[in-house]
């Protein structure tokens, strides 16, 4: 996505990464959208390629922009050295700074895989299903407990 005024403005026209070339890009920061300029980060087309790519001798120029006031640009750093962080310098650059939780928590919510709940017999089980109970079940807070063989509608 093509950059905003606003977006041009706060990054000076630069890479809000590597701070060397012009900045072309929009990027949003995930899981959150570009509905607001705090969400998004200008980028230059060769970070914006170097994002997808796995080779991270790049992102050694993340040490600049890990002091960025903007917190998306500091949830995009952080997760990109979080990708590299077996490498010393990126491990190095992320304990040189101190960052405010939820920024953190923005940054590894794209590492962060969702609960998949199976049957017995392995399959995947999704709200709103019918299931059948196998086993005898304490219903935690009812101070109940269901027989086996219940059947349980729209879980």
């Amino acid at each position: 996505m093509s950059i905003s005024a606003k977006l041009e403005e706060r990054s000076n026209g630069l890479c809000e990464l590597c701070t060397t070339e012009t900045a072309t890009e929009a990027y949003a920061v995930s899981p959150k959208n570009n509905d607001v300029i705090e969400n998004e980060v200008a980028l230059c087309p060769t970070c914006f390629a170097k994002l997808e790519e796995k080779d991270a001798s790049h992102w050694q120029c993340l040490a600049g922009s890990i002091w960025n006031t903007e917190a998306s640009v500091q949830a995009l750093t952080y997760r990109i050295l979080y990708n590299a962080k077996e490498e010393q310098w990126a491990s190095e650059i992320m304990s040189s700074v101190e960052l405010d939780e939820s920024v953190i928590n923005w940054a590894v919510s794209a590492f962060e895989k969702a609960d998949v709940h199976k049957d017995a017999n392995g399959v995947l089980l999704e709200n709103g299903d019918t299931v059948v109970l196998t086993q005898v079940l304490n219903v935690k807070g009812a101070n109940f407990m269901a027989p086996k063989g219940t059947i349980v509608r729209k879980i």
